[in-house]
């Protein structure tokens, strides 16, 4: 792959986009750290009626980030790639995007420009002269190299770009400054696949019955309704129900009632013993 392109808004596949999450960091793998972007995703997805399909875990080390990032460009999914942006010696990931991309890099005009604006802002805050050429000037700059073709993605916290290629999307792992630029990428790049009201999860809580004896059930309500998924739930020990399996349906909203409806009728039939209902939408 030697070239970066946009993906075409009006492709009969967009419909069925796929959002992916990369996290990038040995402080992750090592514990030092707790993650917190994952469930913060799920979140900024799901108030737009999208949801995540996968995410990776992947430590600094550039071959497994570069193994990570050619199967993200090849997917042709939207992926948040998260950390490793950074200018110091462990940060890896806009070197990685490049080798996997099979680009050069460069300083982008206008993350230059930004982040030139940045050490300006810090300078007079610190009450001092802004000097270009001292030297960890310069190499802050290397912030602004990214693969060619790469584009910007603003940072409301404190200016320094993270950068998108086609659809993957690269930002810092502080999550004050990546969860607002994720927000920014979604908002200006993807709200054509927003489906906010349009897909609806409707569940029952059954005990006392096996997976296995319910299964045949689900397979059949897949198979009937289109684009619904059947999903199952397990407990051993929740402090409400005890032992028991949330049994549920999700999928747009009319097929979503005809299939539950009919999986309450399926559990009806085989006297199963139903608990609470619950009804999510998103």
């Amino acid at each position: 792959m030697n070239s970066i392109t946009q993906t075409n808004p009006t492709s009969q596949h967009e419909e069925a986009r796929r959002f992916g999450l990369i996290i990038v960091g040995d402080e992750i793998l090592s514990g030092k750290r707790a993650d917190t972007h994952l469930p913060k995703v799920i979140e900024l997805l799901k108030a737009r009626g999208l949801t995540l399909a996968y995410a990776d875990f992947v430590g600094d080390e550039p071959q497994r980030i570069v193994t990570t990032l050619q199967r993200a460009f090849a997917s042709g999914d939207v992926v948040f790639s998260c950390g490793g942006i950074g200018a110091t010696p462990d940060d890896h990931t806009r070197q990685c995007a490049a080798q996997a991309l099979g680009v050069k890099m460069a300083l982008h005009p206008e993350a230059e420009a930004l982040i030139r604006q940045r050490m300006q802002d810090l300078a007079i805050e610190q009450g001092t002269r802004y000097e270009a050429d001292r030297p960890d000037n310069v190499h802050r700059l290397n912030m602004g190299v990214f693969p060619l073709g790469a584009t910007v993605i603003p940072n409301p916290f404190n200016k320094i770009p993270g950068f998108s290629c086609g659809d993957v999307h690269f930002v810092p792992g502080f999550p004050v400054m990546a969860w607002p630029m994720i927000e920014w990428v979604l908002d200006n790049r993807y709200r054509h696949l927003f489906r906010v009201g349009a897909w609806l999860e409707q569940s029952v809580i059954v005990f006392g019955a096996m997976e296995a004896a319910l299964t045949p059930l689900m397979l059949d309500i897949e198979s009937t309704f289109a684009g619904v998924k059947v999903f199952s739930l397990p407990s051993v020990d929740h402090p409400v129900h005890g032992r028991h399996i949330e049994l549920g349906v999700k999928g747009e909203p009319t097929q979503a009632v005809l299939a539950y409806a009919r999986l309450l009728q399926g559990l009806r039939e085989a006297n199963a013993s139903m608990g609470p209902e619950l009804v999510r939408k998103h």
